[in-house]
């Protein structure tokens, strides 16, 4: 099933999205056509165009990061010399290229403000990091990479769902540098062990990103993860769970695991509003034009201040998720339309 699973990702999908990119850019003048007439009668300013450019955008960047990826294997020896530092620091910059470029465009076309506050990543130069982010949507973990990528100068480590993996840009390119695909619950996988063994050995560059809620937020998230505490006897953590309104119950063991392998790590904790609302393509469409502020506090813990007891531990991380809470409580989501219409 593994290899099956590898086989329509690669030699399937992966083409498919190459196909339907060059498919886009060869129809281009029916396809703005179309949708400058469909602007013209629903709401908003251009608001069918917008989304068009967006998803073009994505197709594009996604294709001609896929063959970019081709060409690095084959000119690597057939990917035997993939897993150097030499060929890894060139995926990096390849990486941050291409958010750099999608960033900028979707700042342009969205009307996308993104504002930082408090300390930031590079604080405390030659220290590596774990990041712990807030999960609150799609959006939530691309911004977080550009920025922890492009303004700190970090290279991340990233923990995914593996269901991201049927992304075939996101497939090749995590599985070239130090990032980890997991299934929560999967028979016979230690997800905690997985965890650690990714974030064994950071340097001074490097920053582990974990989002310790397991998923995006929602309402029915939320009542799930507040009954499941309950029904395995943690009143007092569901008590405290179910007094959040905007996060939900962070899932400790993965974090944990990460501190126990990166023992010299600080750890930053990451909050943001403005993308709260966005889990797809028809909430990009109801928000377009945006006209939106995304603010992303930054809260940073040097490792003297975080408690060796495991339980200690545990109760610190829900602490700063009850702060986390009130802090998006405090910075709903700015509209800076200023009363334009559209």
């Amino acid at each position: 099933m593994k290899v099956l699973t590898w086989a329509v990702r690669r030699l399937v999908l992966a083409p498919a999205v190459i196909a339907l990119a060059a498919f886009l850019w060869i129809t281009l003048p029916l396809w703005l056509l179309g949708a400058a007439l469909l602007s013209s009668v629903v709401p908003g300013r251009l608001r069918v165009v917008r989304l068009a450019w967006v998803v073009i955008l994505y197709l594009t960047t996604e294709a001609l990061l896929l063959l970019v990826l081709l060409g690095m294997w084959l000119a690597s020896g057939l990917g035997r010399r993939l897993r150097t530092p030499y060929w890894e620091g060139i995926h990096y910059d390849l990486v941050q290229g291409v958010m750099w470029v999608f960033f900028r465009e979707a700042r342009r076309v969205l009307r996308l403000t993104i504002a930082t506050d408090g300390p930031t990543p590079d604080a405390h130069p030659g220290v590596p990091i774990v990041v712990c982010c807030r999960h609150a949507g799609p959006g939530d973990s691309f911004t977080l990479i550009h920025a922890l990528m492009h303004w700190y100068a970090r290279e991340p480590r990233v923990v995914l769902k593996d269901t991201l993996a049927w992304d075939p840009a996101i497939d090749v390119l995590l599985n070239r540098i130090p990032a980890r695909f997991i299934t929560p619950g999967r028979p016979g996988v230690d997800v905690d062990e997985q965890i650690a063994a990714l974030a064994t050995g950071l340097d001074e560059n490097d920053a582990f990103v974990i989002f310790p809620e397991g998923g995006n937020f929602t309402q029915q998230r939320r009542s799930r993860a507040i009954e499941r505490l309950r029904r395995l006897g943690l009143t007092v953590m569901a008590d405290r769970a179910e007094r959040m309104t905007h996060v939900l119950a962070p899932r400790p063991g993965g974090l944990l695991a990460a501190l126990d392998a990166a023992p010299e790590a600080d750890v930053v904790l990451v909050a943001h509003t403005g993308l709260d609302h966005l889990h797809g393509v028809a909430d990009v469409w109801r928000a377009l034009p945006m006209d939106k502020r995304i603010t992303m506090r930054w809260w940073q813990v040097p490792r003297a201040d975080i408690p060796a007891d495991r339980e200690a531990r545990i109760d610190w991380l829900y602490g700063w998720w009850e702060e986390i809470d009130a802090w998006v409580e405090q910075n709903r989501p700015e509209d800076l339309s200023s009363g334009r219409s559209g």
